[in-house]
């Protein structure tokens, strides 16, 4: 069993670091997933028979790393979902983009439509997608952008979608921007919620491992 980063845990939520490349949950792949091995990490540690409850309450791109939520309870799933449709729910994102943005920061207003291939596009048909932006660095000889992500929806591939919808696809984007062989510069590094039975707010944090191909950017300069 490959062994997951557990951040926090309580009776009602447990916090984990996602890695790279593993799916949030299940799908017609069948590969392992994050949601299968927080259930195996629950059973293994406190010796529970029979199947164990666990909530997915939000999801991040297969390719895409970062701090996840999950529900140890159904109440617990209820409540941070509530949170997450009143945009109580704080996620924070670190991306290197393909371009120079010269605006220190910016807001990003569109609609994105979810397709049947599985590939999402902005579309007047689609449905609302904002997200507030911040240039933490920018590295002019290599072209690239650092910048922190404020995501406001939820939207499926939400982040991809509209910085490629306006021309700074992110570095490593195999499906939206050049067809490479490098890893997704993009990562959910900042997570924050209330608590579902306290309602106190947590808060949790986790610099990348490595999303700096291609360019010098050394993230922890920039994030405190």
């Amino acid at each position: 069993m490959m062994k997951i980063n557990v951040l926090y845990e309580d009776n009602h939520i447990v916090v984990v670091e996602k890695p790279i490349n593993v799916l949030s949950q299940s799908d017609n792949t069948k590969d392992k997933d994050l949601l299968t091995m927080v259930k195996e990490y629950i059973k293994e540690k406190y010796n529970k028979p029979g199947n164990v409850y666990i909530g997915l309450v939000h999801r991040l791109d297969r390719p895409v790393g970062g701090i996840m939520v999950f529900a140890k309870t159904s109440k617990a799933a209820a409540r941070l979902s509530k949170q997450i449709v009143e945009h109580k729910m704080k996620k924070y994102y670190l991306a290197i983009v393909e371009g120079i943005i010269k605006e220190e920061k910016g807001t990003y207003h569109d609609k994105i439509k979810h397709l049947s291939n599985g590939n999402s596009v902005v579309s007047e048909n689609g449905k609302d997608a904002i997200l507030d932006y911040e240039v933490l660095a920018r590295n002019k000889s290599a072209n690239k952008t650092l910048v922190k992500i404020d995501l406001k929806t939820g939207r499926h591939h939400q982040i991809r979608v509209q910085f490629a919808a306006h021309s700074h696809y992110l570095c490593g984007d195999q499906r939206y921007g050049k067809e490479d062989k490098m890893q997704i510069a993009l990562y959910a590094y900042h997570l924050a919620f209330f608590h579902p039975t306290t309602k106190k707010e947590l808060t949790f944090e986790k610099l990348p491992p490595k999303i700096d191909h291609l360019t010098k950017f050394t993230v922890s300069k920039y994030v405190h």
